[in-house]
């Protein structure tokens, strides 16, 4: 019988503390937890640690004689993290991180030292979507198909302020504001609200479900800091609702395109019913056809969750390297290539004679065609007025011409947003 597989962990936050409970009560079999690494050693974390040796420096662990498999809970792109991890590799030691931006801005460095020879498993379910398993759902269970688009939500944050908009009829300040007293976004939510982590982990489920190396410069990102009451209002007038959806889709000869932008979503689809902090991803392949994985994306009982699936694997002997190859062998993935889309088009429009006319003929001099129009009745004292236009599908050149083009008309129109609508078969 092999001996047990002695683990130390870096990092004793919410998800830190919560592995290292799960791991004394014997919840994986075959593991133990032999050391423990963070700033403060005499902090409370709900978890007696006192028969673990504490390191001080958590870059010991990837040297300590008692340590075989290093699970790295700190975060942060960089720094002492990332120094860890290769440390750790480097010395031969399997590794478990949940740290996505870390693997979306190093993965040429860490996937050299996963695949080399030995190759060093480099287990990363927890970077993404939380307690789904939708690195394993890509790399494993969809091995064999060829995986056409991946579409989702992969950002609790996002998802509950949009989610708590449209039911509470909160203003984006207010919901966010919710979301940071429930302990759902960080004091500084930039990295969420703006769309950042959503990208960072969805680079990192293309590079293993289309071979591409992760690339941030690639993805054509939005954030929701800009939906305002009003959109969700107009959304619910259309009988969708807003969503912030990560998208991969591969375009043949042109690549594949990444997009992480808010898009209105019909009520009767499965994604318009992921609300508040779940995540879902739906992957679309042959000849499979189509799966949706659905669940807790955000929380430290989620992540641990994945972190605890990894170290399974590993003690069994499951582990994998980072991505089949080394980002060098990959393919790029330089397409900025939106397929053709209907859009959500809101602007504010001059409350005096001839504006929409002139809209109308600016977004049709632009090849975009008007399915429909909404314009809201005038308060007293107003001089704009929202209006929100429908288009038919429409290259994303088009779009993106007309909307400089009334942006440009100051004295009829401010505040434009167009968003994509959402469909199956974009």
């Amino acid at each position: 019988m092999s001996a047990d597989k002695r683990i130390g962990i870096a990092g004793l936050g919410t998800v830190g503390s919560q592995v290292a409970a799960r791991l004394l009560s014997g919840a994986v079999p075959g593991a133990v937890l032999t050391a423990v690494s963070a700033r403060d050693a005499s902090r409370d974390r709900g978890v007696d640690l006192s028969g673990q040796r504490f390191v001080s420096n958590p870059q010991d662990l990837a040297s300590a004689d008692d340590v075989d498999v290093v699970v790295e809970l700190m975060g942060g792109e960089g720094g002492v993290a990332l120094d860890l991890v290769q440390a750790a590799l480097k010395a031969g030691k399997p590794v478990v991180t949940a740290n996505k931006a870390m693997l979306a801005a190093h993965a040429d460095s860490l996937s050299e030292a996963s695949c080399g020879s030995p190759r060093v498993p480099l287990a990363f379910e927890a970077a993404v979507a939380g307690g789904i398993p939708v690195i394993k759902a890509v790399r494993e269970g969809m091995a064999g198909n060829e995986i056409s688009r991946l579409s989702g939500i992969l950002n609790g944050t996002c998802n509950y302020i949009l989610s708590r908009m449209e039911v509470a009829k909160l203003g984006f300040e207010e919901a966010l504001k919710e979301a940071q007293d429930k302990g759902f976004a960080e004091a500084d939510p930039f990295l969420d609200v703006s769309g950042t982590d959503a990208a960072q982990k969805l680079t990192i489920l293309s590079a293993l479900a289309f071979d591409v190396a992760p690339d941030m410069a690639h993805v054509s990102l939005t954030g929701i800091e800009q939906i305002s009451a009003q959109d969700i209002s107009f959304a619910d007038g259309f009988d969708s609702v807003i969503r912030l959806v990560a998208m991969a889709e591969h375009r043949g000869a042109q690549g594949v395109f990444h997009q992480v932008v808010p898009m209105l979503v019909k009520k009767n689809t499965t994604l318009a019913q992921v609300s508040n902090e779940l995540n879902a991803l739906k992957i679309e392949a042959e000849p499979v056809g189509s799966i949706f994985l659905q669940g807790p994306g955000a929380g430290g009982g989620a992540t641990a969750s994945a972190v605890l699936g990894d170290i399974s694997d590993i003690v069994q002997g499951f582990g994998r390297a980072l991505f089949r190859a080394p980002t060098s062998g990959m393919k790029e993935s330089a397409t900025q290539n939106a397929p053709d889309s209907e859009y959500y088009v809101r602007l504010a429009l001059a409350d005096k004679p001839g504006s929409m006319a002139k809209a109308t003929q600016i977004l049709a001099e632009n090849g975009v065609s008007i399915e429909e129009v909404v314009q809201r009745s005038s308060q007293a004292g107003d001089s704009f007025l929202p209006v929100v236009f429908i288009t038919h599908h429409c290259e994303i050149s088009a779009l993106r011409a007309a909307v400089g083009a009334l942006e440009a008309q100051k004295d009829i129109c401010n505040e434009v947003l167009a968003l994509p609508v959402f469909t199956e078969e974009m």
